[in-house]
């Protein structure tokens, strides 16, 4: 059993039994795993909410958001239970990948097939999917000449707000490779913050997601990005995430997940691991796709 939180001021401790039932709901609602040893963290978040709320009890709350009416309030509840960390550039090995092998591929069918997609499946607040325009537009010279998308998106809508935005401190950029803050990025008035460049948000469309509802996105995908998002789930759900990529991704289409995650279940049979993290849908890249 795991000891008593003391509570913040104004704010309920919250009993196992309580705490079972918020896991149930955030495993019902949107996936995620909420693990006993989580049980301290979780107090420290959504006790905020209850004190902003004035309800006394987690129970209460749970009824709260439980209603049909109060989707507000669930977002509310995603934005305390996820904890979205990231940076520019993170796991720079899969931008490598994509460097030398993606890139070349997309290159040597540019004549036949004009349309380039990739997803940041769980984007937080934009780095990586700015980080793969960067790399796209600096390596891969026809980039002018296709139409190349990048999707990215969240379940939390707080976060894809700021990712929308596209603003980031000098001490988020430190990451980046030489020049490209003076390339891709535009100061912004007198302080010490940046904006990605218009180049870099044309080819960036942003939205709010949830990897376990029924996906209205039909793909192809030349690589999706899901990284460090897995963690919060079941494995079933994992699995059901898993194959969902399978079948968006093209031929020979690259999948990157977290350095904690690795792949199971049927999905594997589709997908095989070619790197760190690194996983390739079977078949050859299909060179005359249709745009349609």
């Amino acid at each position: 059993m795991i000891n008593p939180v003391h509570p913040e001021a104004g704010a309920a401790s919250f009993s196992d039994n309580e705490f079972e039932r918020l896991a149930a709901f955030a495993n019902r609602s949107f996936g995620l795993k909420l693990s006993p040893a989580k049980k301290p963290l979780v107090y420290s978040r959504i006790s905020k909410r209850l004190i902003a709320l004035k309800i006394d009890s987690l129970n209460n709350y749970i009824d709260l958001v439980e209603k049909g009416n109060q989707g507000d309030e669930r977002l509310e509840l995603i934005s305390a239970l996820t904890t979205n960390v990231t940076a520019f550039f993170r796991e720079n090995h899969h931008f490598d990948t994509v460097r030398k092998e993606i890139i070349p591929t997309i290159a040597a069918r540019a004549g036949n097939q004009k349309r380039v997609r990739f997803w940041s499946a769980g984007c937080s607040s934009g780095e990586e999917p700015y980080s793969l325009a960067m790399t796209l537009l600096e390596y891969l010279q026809s980039a002018s000449s296709l139409d190349l998308k990048i999707l990215a998106t969240d379940i939390d809508p707080k976060v894809v707000q700021r990712a929308r935005q596209g603003e980031y401190r000098k001490e988020n950029l430190d990451q980046l490779p030489a020049g490209y803050l003076a390339k891709y990025f535009r100061k912004v008035g007198s302080d010490d913050s940046y904006s990605v460049s218009p180049e870099i948000r044309r080819i960036v469309t942003f939205g709010e997601l949830n990897l376990i509802e029924t996906l209205p996105i039909k793909g192809p995908f030349d690589a999706i990005f899901c990284r460090n998002v897995a963690i919060y789930f079941d494995m079933e759900t994992q699995q059901k995430v898993w194959n969902n990529f399978a079948d968006l991704l093209l031929p020979g289409g690259h999948l990157f997940i977290g350095h904690s995650e690795r792949l199971t279940g049927p999905a594997l049979n589709t997908l095989k691991i070619t790197g760190v993290t690194t996983y390739r849908k079977n078949g050859l890249p299909l060179s005359g796709w249709s745009n349609t």
